[in-house]
């Protein structure tokens, strides 16, 4: 903008005063970066409600007066630069000032920050929180406003959009072919292999829904696009992104056709076989560390529900332990411990033009069965269940175990073939040391799966393996509290007192190896608190230095 331009631009805001997209502040010499970045989220989204371009952030102008006074805030252009930077990191989705206007009349420099308006269906975010006005008051999004913001893309599919100037020679042959032959392995018993090879290809491709009226759609083009191709999705990077995070690092991206790419992505992941002891067994079962169909169903249910106006990648993050698969996009209907039981089928869907196209493929069902064959070949195979991340409101994360976490879980589930998913799930819950409701605990106790006090709850060991490792359960199984309070009145009886130090030597190694360093002091100072309550010793020292000796 010319320099009288951002003169009539700063009149006519100061002339307009302050709304839902304009705030002026005074901002003599320094301002906190942590208001700035939730007056940008505000303003972000607001603009984005009332179908602005933009909002504005003005600093030199008194806010009650509506003069210019001045503002001395980061003087340098190296230093604005650096508040851009703070507020890409701050934000989520990243985002930054578009234009930073500077302007010096008479009465004191004038700043004036051009935030752009939230894309359609993403609202913008300040460390995790969402923003808004109230007339000129800075409020938290409201729920209203929030899904005003992510239901405007719902109407309109990304996927299902038409690109003009692809042909059917952006298509990759191999994925053209292997989409052929999935579709005459889904429609056996209504066409012959023969009817369907016979088609042209365009035929073909209007059937198995990846184009409309035989032009190429962005669906078609990541699924069965050629890599060369991929300029017509920019600004999507359409990637799944691979990186071994591990001693060696390592990574790769892999690019259209997806249908292809994902079994490509598979190769990389390393697969080798875990040996599992069944008890009364005399020869170890084999299992891959990794299942295939669930690695698979995973990432195509990232390419199905991924977010592309979002601009993001797909990532798969190999740890020594387990994958960390990352999209992009929130959990589009419900959560999904609403499909793990797989009685749930999805009303809607954000892509339903590619969930169609994947569907005719045999990538994915549309029945909402993929979440709940999951976990149902993650507990034939005796593993731990996987676990989804929805802290981050435009991310889905799920982390696929590669490695026995408990054994006495993997045993119980060998065992106990006909365990009901809701015992498994929290099973699984109990060795990853989350809490788990109490009609459950209840149930799991009586049946002899669980031990312990909440929050402190373990898997029980099988009996076999108690006998083999009986030193090793001990240690892990807690003793009632009696045990430990008849410890410390007979060492306090035996040498007249006691300090701190002396009681945690007294009872550290005998509590159970299950509790963490913290929970074992705070276990300690339960103990003695409740035989100080119960009049049976008492503290001559002080706090610091405590002298426990028996209550007179």
């Amino acid at each position: 903008m010319e320099h009288t331009e951002i003169e009539s631009l700063l009149s006519s805001l100061i002339e307009n005063w302050e709304d839902e997209v304009v705030e002026f502040k005074q901002a003599q010499r320094n301002y906190d970066t942590g208001k700035i970045g939730k007056y940008f989220s505000a303003l972000a989204n607001e603009a984005n409600l009332h179908e602005k371009e933009q909002g504005w952030l003005v600093f030199g102008v008194h806010n009650k007066t509506r003069n210019v006074n001045g503002s001395e805030y980061r003087n340098s252009p190296e230093q604005l630069n650096a508040l851009k930077m703070q507020l890409a990191q701050g934000t989520d989705p990243s985002f930054t000032f578009r234009r930073i206007h500077e302007l010096t009349p008479p009465e004191g420099r004038v700043l004036i920050f051009e935030i752009p308006s939230a894309p359609k269906g993403i609202p913008i975010a300040w460390n995790g929180h969402y923003y808004a006005r109230a007339g000129e008051s800075l409020t938290s999004l409201s729920l209203h406003k929030l899904e005003e913001i992510r239901t405007q893309t719902r109407e309109s599919d990304w996927t299902a959009e038409i690109v003009k100037a692809a042909g059917t020679a952006d298509l990759d042959e191999t994925a053209v072919s292997t989409a052929r032959n999935n579709y005459i392995r889904k429609y056996a018993n209504r066409f012959s292999e023969e009817e369907i090879l016979s088609w042209p290809l365009e035929t073909f491709l209007d059937r198995a829904k990846l184009t409309r009226g035989g032009r190429i759609t962005r669906a078609c083009l990541l699924l069965i696009g050629r890599p060369e191709a991929d300029h017509y999705l920019l600004p999507q990077p359409a990637q799944i992104t691979w990186k071994l995070e591990d001693q060696q690092r390592a990574y790769e991206h892999f690019g259209p056709p997806f249908l292809l790419s994902t079994s490509a992505l598979y190769q990389k992941i390393r697969n080798y076989q875990i040996r599992i002891l069944p008890d009364d067994a005399l020869f170890a079962m084999e299992v891959s560390k990794y299942d295939k169909r669930i690695i698979l169903e995973a990432l195509h249910n990232c390419i199905a529900h991924q977010d592309y106006r979002q601009n993001g990648r797909i990532l798969v993050a190999e740890y020594a332990d387990h994958l960390l698969i990352e999209n992009r996009g929130t959990f589009f209907e419900g959560t999904p411990k609403d499909y793990i039981e797989g009685n749930r089928t999805p009303k809607q869907y954000r892509n339903t033009f590619l969930a169609q196209a994947m569907a005719e493929l045999n990538m994915i069902d549309t029945m909402g069965y993929g979440i709940h064959e999951m976990y149902l070949a993650q507990a034939k195979r005796f593993f731990p269940m996987p676990d989804y991340n929805l802290d981050n409101p435009n991310e889905v994360h799920i982390s696929i175990y590669g490695k026995v976490v408990d054994p006495a879980y993997t045993k119980l589930l060998m065992k106990h073939t006909n365990l009901s998913m809701e015992e498994i799930l929290a099973l699984d819950r109990v060795q990853k040391h989350l809490s788990i409701d109490d009609a459950i605990a209840r149930r799991l106790r009586r049946s002899g799966f669980i031990e312990g006090r909440k929050p402190n709850l373990h898997v029980s060991a099988p009996i076999a393996d108690v006998t083999a490792k009986k030193a090793e359960y001990i240690r892990t199984r807690a003793q009632d509290d009696e045990f430990y309070k008849k410890l410390i009145c007979d060492y306090i009886d035996k040498f007249h007192q006691a300090s701190r130090k002396d009681i945690d030597s007294l009872l550290w190694d005998k509590l159970s190896d299950a509790l963490s360093e913290e929970e074992k002091q705070n276990k300690i100072s339960n103990l003695l608190t409740n035989l100080r309550r119960a009049g049976t010793i008492q503290n001559k020292g002080s706090k610091k230095a405590s002298e426990w000796v028996r209550a007179e």
